[in-house]
C-alpha cells in the first residue's frame, strides 16, 4: 500500500527527462555523424589535404573528451539545464564557423575546439548522468540503452539528410542548416529541468573526493583504456569509411548509406545492450563486443568488396557501434555510484575521445603517407583484441565509497 503511490509518483519525474534527453541526443549525435560526407567536398573546395580535415575532427573529439569532463562535473553540481544551454550555443557557433572557415587553422578552431566543447555539453556524458540520477537502479541500464538508441536513430536520420543537402544546396548551405537544427537543443534543454533537484543533492558531495577515489582504483583505468579503443574504432569508421569506399570506385551514396545503416542497426544494438546489461555481466558483454568488432572488420577486408558486403558490414558494426556506451556508464554507476556519474563518466569518456582523436587523425595521416588505409584497418583489429583483454580483470562490485553512499 505504502509503496504504490511512491512508484506512481516516481514514474512522471524521470520519464520527461528520458524523453527530452533522448531528443537532445538524437540531434547532437545525428548532426555530428555527417562530417565524413563533408570531408571530400570541403577538401576539394578549399584545397586542403585529408589530414587537415581529419586533424580538425580529431581535435573536436579530443576537446569533446576534455570539455566533457568539466561540463559533466558542471551538470553534476548545477543540473543539466545550464550545461545544455551552453553546449547548444557553442554548437551553433561551431557550425557557423565551420561553414565560413577558409584555412586549416580556422577549421580546427570552429569544427575542432568550439564544436568539440559543444558536443561535450550536449551528448551522452551529460544526458546519461542526468538519467542515472533520476531513474531507479533496476531500470537504469535500460534507460541508458534507450538514450543511446535515440542518438543512433539520429545518425540514421541525418546521414541521408546531410547527403541530400550537400547534393542539392552545396556543402556550405548544408552546414548553415545544421547550425539551425542544433539550435533546437536550446528549446529541448528546458525539458530536463526535472533533473536539477537530484543534481543539487549530488552536488553536496565534493567532486574532488569522488574523482580521487575513482582514480586510485585500478578498475577505473581499465575502463578508461577499454573506452579508448571504442573511440579509435568508431570514429575512424565514421569519418573515413565513406571516402575509403569512394577510393575503391564506389559512389558517395553508398558511403552515406553505409554510415546511415550503422546508425539504424545501432538502435537495435544499443537497446539490446541496455536490456542484456540488466541481466548479464557488463564487463563480459563489453569484452564480447570488442572481440566481435575485430572479427567483423577482418571479414569485411577479406571478402570481395561490393555494395552487399558494405551493407552487411554496416549492419553488423551497427549492432556493436555504441552498445558499449550504456554498458560502460552502467558499470561506472555500479562500481562508484551515480552521484558523480557526469564527472566520472566524463573522465572515462576522455579515454574514448583520445582514441577518437587518433582514429580520425591517424586515418588521414596513414592514408597521406601510404596512399591507402591498410595499416589503419589493421590497427583497428589489433586494438579490439586489446580492449577485450583489458575488460576481463575488472572488478564490478561496488567500491567502498559507493557502498557507503548507497543508503543516501
Amino acid at each position: 500500500m505504502n509503496g504504490a503511490p511512491a512508484q506512481a509518483k516516481a514514474t512522471p519525474s524521470w520519464l520527461p527527462v528520458l524523453l527530452f534527453g533522448s531528443a537532445v541526443l538524437l540531434i547532437s549525435t545525428g548532426v555530428r555523424s555527417s562530417f565524413g560526407l563533408f570531408l571530400p567536398e570541403m577538401t576539394q573546395a578549399r584545397g586542403w589535404s585529408r589530414e587537415t580535415f581529419s586533424f580538425a575532427i580529431a581535435l573536436q573529439n579530443l576537446m569533446w573528451g576534455l570539455g566533457g569532463s568539466f561540463l559533466g562535473a558542471m551538470a553534476d553540481k548545477y543540473g543539466s539545464l545550464r550545461t545544455l544551454l551552453l553546449g547548444g550555443v557553442l554548437y551553433v557557433l561551431g557550425f557557423l564557423g565551420m561553414a565560413w572557415a577558409e584555412t586549416g587553422t580556422t577549421l580546427s578552431l570552429s569544427a575542432g575546439v568550439v564544436m568539440g566543447l559543444a558536443i561535450g555539453g550536449t551528448s551522452f556524458g551529460v544526458i546519461l548522468a542526468a538519467l542515472g540520477r533520476v531513474v531507479p537502479a533496476e531500470q537504469r541500464t535500460f534507460a541508458f540503452g534507450v538514450g543511446v538508441a535515440a542518438g543512433s536513430f539520429g545518425q540514421f536520420l541525418f546521414l541521408p539528410l546531410a547527403g541530400k543537402l550537400i547534393t542539392t544546396l552545396g556543402w556550405q548551405a548544408a552546414l548553415l542548416l545544421h547550425a539551425a537544427i542544433v539550435g533546437v537543443i536550446l528549446l529541448l534543454a528546458w525539458g530536463m529541468r526535472g533533473e536539477d533537484t537530484a543534481a543539487a543533492r549530488a552536488g553536496q558531495v565534493r567532486l574532488s573526493d569522488a574523482l580521487g577515489g575513482a582514480i586510485a582504483d585500478r578498475n577505473f583505468h581499465l575502463l578508461f583504456w577499454g573506452y579508448f579503443v571504442c573511440g579509435l574504432q568508431v570514429v575512424f569508421i565514421q569519418l573515413h569509411l565513406p571516402v575509403y569506399l569512394m577510393d575503391k570506385g564506389m559512389s558517395a551514396n553508398i558511403g552515406a548509406t553505409a554510415v546511415a545503416l550503422i546508425g539504424l542497426f545501432n538502435v537495435i544494438g544499443s537497446f539490446a545492450a541496455g536490456m542484456l546489461g540488466q541481466k548479464l555481466s557488463r564487463k563480459w558483454l563489453l569484452a564480447a563486443i570488442y572481440v566481435t568488432r575485430s572479427v567483423v572488420i577482418g571479414l569485411f577486408l577479406l571478402v570481395p568488396l561490393g555494395a552487399t558486403s558494405v551493407y552487411l558490414f554496416s549492419a553488423a558494426m551497427g549492432l556493436l557501434w555504441l552498445s558499449t556506451v550504456p554498458l560502460t556508464n552502467a558499470l561506472i554507476g555500479q562500481r562508484w555510484g551515480v552521484q558523480h556519474l557526469g564527472l566520472l563518466g566524463g573522465v572515462v569518456f576522455l579515454g574514448h575521445q583520445i582514441g577518437s582523436f587518433l582514429g580520425a587523425w591517424l586515418g588521414g595521416r596513414l592514408f597521406d603517407t601510404f596512399g591507402n588505409y591498410d595499416y589503419a584497418w589493421a590497427l583497428l583489429i589489433a586494438f579490439g583484441a586489446f580492449a577485450a583483454l583489458v575488460h576481463a580483470p575488472i572488478d564490478q562490485r561496488p567500491s567502498g565509497a559507493a557502498r557507503a553512499a548507497a543508503p543516501a
